[in-house]
């Protein structure tokens, strides 16, 4: 019997010198590997803000700040197991704190780097990652 259940996150678009941080997923299903942003759910009691923050520094050992709401999405999809996930996406910019680009270990995510926002018409990107940085972009 299939479940449903709905998951809030918070996101960040940091673009630096013409590129984008992006973080590889480390779900070995994905081939060829999907990318997205920096992020993810939002613990009990914790602001989006706070999240956003936490989960970037976990996945990318960036520190960023100055947190400005972009925009929020919805979808509802269905996972491998039959399992229906209504995901919303909080999605904010952020500028650089500081921190060197480091991966995450023994995540969601093992691989982050800078993609120069030229570049990223042949990478396997998030549908929401990539609707989002274009529209960053746009402006």
């Amino acid at each position: 019997m299939s479940k449903q259940h709905s998951s809030v996150r918070s996101y960040g678009i940091l673009v630096h010198d013409g590129a984008v941080a992006l973080v590889r997923s480390s779900n070995p299903n994905h081939n060829p590997p999907l990318w997205w942003l920096p992020g993810g759910g939002i613990d009990f009691g914790e602001a989006p803000e706070e999240t956003l923050v936490r989960e970037f520094k976990e996945e990318t050992g960036l520190s960023v700040g100055d947190p400005q709401l972009f925009s929020v999405t919805s979808d509802v999809r269905k996972r491998d197991n039959g399992d229906r996930i209504h995901t919303v996406r909080i999605i904010y910019t952020v500028q650089w704190h500081g921190g060197e680009l480091t991966h995450e270990v023994h995540g969601t995510t093992d691989h982050a780097a800078w993609y120069p926002v030229n570049q990223l018409e042949s990478l396997n990107l998030a549908a929401y990652a990539r609707d989002a940085i274009q529209g960053v972009v746009r402006k």
